[in-house]
């Protein structure tokens, strides 16, 4: 079964259902997503391979806000807890090719770790894979459908929203601090560097 398969229909606020990436049934991913989703390299240094220097970060939104409730079941949080939210683009030129959504508990924004608040337009993926401390869990995947709550905020700067949303996520752990990192990817994606 799909993760799409498995939403829930009639909710129209319905959380995604994440399955770990090893457990993906590949007959249901189209072809050209598959390697971008089980890819445990830098995100960043894939798109910046493919766009020869065009790569760029763009800011939607970062904020204190509660996390989804499967953001905090991830990172073992209680459903109140006030987090680190950081919403962007990655592009490819003009046209954005991920959004990317990370959480960051308080715990996890001390220390050399307290930066994560000042990134602007810098990547977190380049920061994190330069890092050797820095471990990452196993990769999730989801499929978005407009009937999955994050859709909408995948979707918001789309002129034309798809049907369907492939997108990955995992923990970081920096040090025995996590975070939280996924990654959707939009239509206009490119090819896999090879």
């Amino acid at each position: 079964m799909t993760p799409a398969a498995a939403s829930v229909a009639s909710d129209p606020h319905a959380e995604p259902l994440w399955i770990p990436a090893r457990r993906l049934l590949r007959s249901g991913v189209p072809g050209d997503r598959l390697p971008w989703l089980l890819d445990a390299d830098s995100l960043t240094r894939r798109i910046q391979s493919s766009c020869r220097g065009a790569f760029r970060v763009e800011v939607l939104c970062q904020r204190r806000e509660r996390p989804l409730r499967n953001e905090s079941r991830a990172l073992g949080l209680r459903p109140e807890t006030m987090v680190l939210v950081r919403q962007v683009h990655l592009y490819c030129g003009a046209a954005p090719w991920v959004y990317a959504r990370t959480v960051v508990p308080d715990a996890t924004l001390t220390g050399r770790w307290r930066r994560l608040k000042h990134l602007r337009a810098r990547s977190l993926g380049a920061l994190l894979f330069a890092e050797h401390s820095v471990r990452r869990g196993e990769l999730e995947v989801t499929c978005l459908t407009p009937r999955d709550r994050l859709f909408g905020l995948v979707a918001a700067r789309l002129p034309r929203p798809p049907r369907a949303i492939w997108g990955r996520r995992s923990l970081f752990y920096l040090g025995d601090r996590p975070l939280l990192v996924s990654e959707f990817f939009l239509p206009e994606l490119g090819a896999f560097p090879s």
